[in-house]
């Protein structure tokens, strides 16, 4: 071996020198990126972690918070608990009309919160938009908020009142076809059973539905109240002479039949509630039912399939009840246990004429005194209304406290809901109370906005 071949192997070879040194750079490369993956991987998982931590707090306070609503007429009732009595200068903590000072108020009878802050101008704005006519401009707006809030991804812990607004404009246009597709939305965003409709009846009776010309739709006044006692039983037929001769007086007065006292029924009682609701069906007289809904669950409870002892009369009041509450689901149900406990086919399914419903007050009203009595508002009111405020000026003559039953009223300009709040004003100078019940969410926007809360406590009708 040469000298020279000596000393060439202890040389390194250049070009395997400059290949380790981009193996080098290579590897170091390698490890920073790595590194900086690894570190970009555990930010991601922090934020994953803080996204979930969030998204579980959401979930818990939308449990407390912001719990699904029952289904119509749904929810049990509350016991009504004592207390002292409320400081008389304290309107905000007044009792109900039908209760007496020692009595509190259980939630449903807590007038329903304003809107959320994100969505009051949208309330507020449409609620405008509605009272002034532009029902179509207004339902662009309601509907444009719903998109909006789907394309942030709020879901189910978006505030709730657009909707509402948006279910009653479609009940007051008479609009079932787009009522049914946003209640289709609704069951999907919340996951829980969407409002029923109630068609030309229900709580926001459409002028389209109801036109001036029909019985009834235009009246304004007192609606007779006729209150049922605790026991469903052959007792009803005084309260149901009441409701005849009630009829007799007056064939284009409402009627409002209140069931919310009765905790047990027999099979007489039954046949003679039975009788009498289908006559004033009959007869196509104009119809407030309260607790229909509390009266049916009732019932359902005390009845078993293939079980003949009370007869049938227990049987078809039940089904008497869920048709003029609509719920033709729950109909055809109770139809088929009908069938075969005996028998017999069941009454075919008729949608309710003329009939809106009410939920159980907390406390019932007053039997048959004029303290059950309410002021019945008509479809709509609108540009001068002289009349209806010369009628509301004998009602509180006649009556210590002023209650609005507004089942059937479907819009109120915007002129004449400041001509009735200065009436309102003057005659609750005196510290009298002023209520509006069974208002759509339009019409209590609407309210809220003009400052009705000063004088008067509006409870918006339950979804």
């Amino acid at each position: 071996m040469g000298l020279f071949s000596l000393f060439k192997k202890g040389k390194p070879d250049a070009a395997a020198t400059d290949g380790d040194d981009d193996a080098a750079r290579l590897a170091a490369n390698s490890e920073a990126q790595r590194a900086a993956a690894n570190s970009q991987l555990q930010r991601d998982i922090a934020r994953a972690t803080a996204l979930k931590i969030d998204a579980i707090e959401a979930a818990m306070e939308a449990d407390i918070f912001n719990t699904p609503e029952p289904a119509w007429g749904s929810r049990p009732a509350r016991p009504v608990l004592n207390a002292a009595p409320a400081p008389a200068d304290n309107p905000a903590t007044l009792p109900l009309l039908d209760a007496s000072t020692t009595q509190l108020l259980a939630d449903d009878e807590i007038p329903a919160p304003v809107a959320d802050s994100a969505t009051a101008p949208v309330v507020e704005e449409s609620a405008i938009l509605y009272a002034n006519g532009q029902a179509a401009v207004a339902e662009q707006m309601l509907a444009g908020a719903l998109a909006e809030a789907a394309a942030a991804g709020l879901g189910a812990q978006q505030d709730r009142t657009v909707w509402w607004l948006l279910f009653d404009l479609h009940q007051a246009q008479g609009q079932q076809e787009q009522f049914d597709s946003l209640s289709i939305d609704y069951a999907s965003t919340f996951e829980t059973s969407p409002p029923p409709w109630r068609g030309a009846g229900g709580a926001a009776a459409a002028p389209a539905a109801a036109p001036s010309g029909a019985p009834g739709a235009s009246y304004a006044g007192v609606a007779p109240t006729q209150v049922f006692g605790a026991v469903l039983d052959a007792g009803a037929a005084a309260v149901i002479a009441r409701v005849e001769a009630a009829c007799a007086a007056d064939a284009a007065v409402p009627l409002r039949l209140d069931f919310s006292a009765i905790a047990s029924a027999d099979a007489e009682g039954c046949a003679l509630l039975l009788a009498a609701l289908r006559s004033l069906q009959k007869q196509g007289r104009e119809l407030i039912v309260v607790a229909a809904a509390e009266l049916a669950a009732l019932l359902q409870g005390r009845l078993t399939v293939g079980d003949r002892a009370d007869g049938e009369a227990p049987w078809l009041l039940l089904l008497e009840l869920l048709q003029l509450l609509n719920r033709e689901k729950d109909f055809e149900e109770a139809s088929m246990d009908y069938c075969v406990t005996f028998e017999v086919s069941p009454p075919p399914f008729v949608a309710p004429s003329k009939v809106a419903t009410a939920a159980r007050a907390a406390v019932p009203a007053a039997a048959a005194g004029k303290a059950a009595d309410r002021f019945m508002l008509p479809a709509v009111v609108e540009g001068n209304c002289t009349a209806l405020l010369d009628a509301v000026g004998a009602y509180a003559e006649q009556y210590p406290a002023l209650v609005f039953d507004c089942s059937r009223l479907a819009r109120l300009d915007f002129g004449a809901a400041n001509l009735l709040l200065s009436r309102l004003q003057q005659l609750a100078a005196d510290g009298r109370r002023v209520e509006f019940r069974e208002v759509n969410h339009l019409v209590a926007a609407l309210l809220r906005l003009l400052g009705y809360a000063g004088v008067a406590r509006i409870f918006a009708h339950k979804y």
